[in-house]
């Protein structure tokens, strides 16, 4: 079972993509997104399952770079 996390933007602080791990990633992990960009995770922040649930949300934070 992998660990699905959200990809957040540090620059902005939303969501840009749900992405599904292996395991948990690294803070340095290097990954592609969708849009086929290289980012570098820089943060991951684990939280606190709802009550009744079994899934923990997982928030990998990387800066995307601006389109020119």
């Amino acid at each position: 079972m992998g660990i699905t996390a959200t990809i957040m933007n540090t620059v902005t602080g939303r969501p840009i993509q749900k992405m599904t791990f292996g395991r948990m990633p690294k803070p340095w992990a290097s990954f592609n997104l969708e849009s086929g960009e290289l980012v570098t995770a820089e943060r991951i922040d684990i939280g606190k399952p709802a009550p009744g649930k079994v899934v923990t949300p997982v928030d990998v934070w990387v800066t995307v770079k601006p389109k020119e």
